[in-house]
């Protein structure tokens, strides 16, 4: 018994999609968060953290992948993948801008400024005191990274601690 749902029937599909090539193992996958893949990087007014107003895009160079972290100097999963960040910083610096976009969620721009010159992390932070690159990238928490690859567009999309950020880096800059 066990009808379309048993056993032999789902590894068949199963087998049938990694064929097809969707769930090989290189191949980059949202998390079903912020926006879908290949959706062209929007732009949203934000400060740096001197209180200037600047472009999210005006830190997307042209030709150039561009990790985006949504973060917040509590979160933990901020912190947790903060090594993963500075790998990649300093690993591909020169072929992939990397940005923090600080959330204004229980904290100031401050603070934000504070842990910044404690931590000298070497790239920019932006501070979204008015949310709209949150809305932009429909971001609905913090440690949500957004990559965009050398065009422009979402490459990859993620959620927590647990992302392998520097193989995604490393598919889509073809390292």
């Amino acid at each position: 018994m066990g009808g379309i749902f048993s056993g032999r029937w789902l590894f068949s599909l199963a087998g049938l999609l990694l064929v097809a090539g969707l769930f090989a193992p290189d191949r980059l996958v949202s998390q079903d968060v912020s926006l879908p893949l290949g959706t062209p990087a929007p732009d949203a007014e934000l400060e740096d953290l001197d209180g200037n107003p600047v472009r999210i895009l005006d830190y997307v160079e042209a030709g150039k992948p561009t990790l985006m972290e949504f973060w917040a100097s509590w979160c933990e999963n901020c912190e947790a993948l903060q090594p993963q960040i500075d790998q990649i910083h300093a690993e591909f610096g020169t072929q992939v801008n990397v940005v923090a976009v600080a959330v204004a969620v229980s904290q100031s721009q401050r603070r934000v400024k504070r842990h910044v010159e404690d931590h000298n992390l070497g790239y920019p932070y932006l501070w979204d005191g008015g949310g709209e690159a949150v809305k932009a990238y429909k971001v609905l928490g913090t440690s949500i990274v957004v990559i965009l690859d050398g065009t422009g567009r979402v490459a990859y999309t993620g959620t927590g601690r647990d992302q392998d950020l520097l193989g995604a880096v490393k598919r889509i800059v073809g390292g």
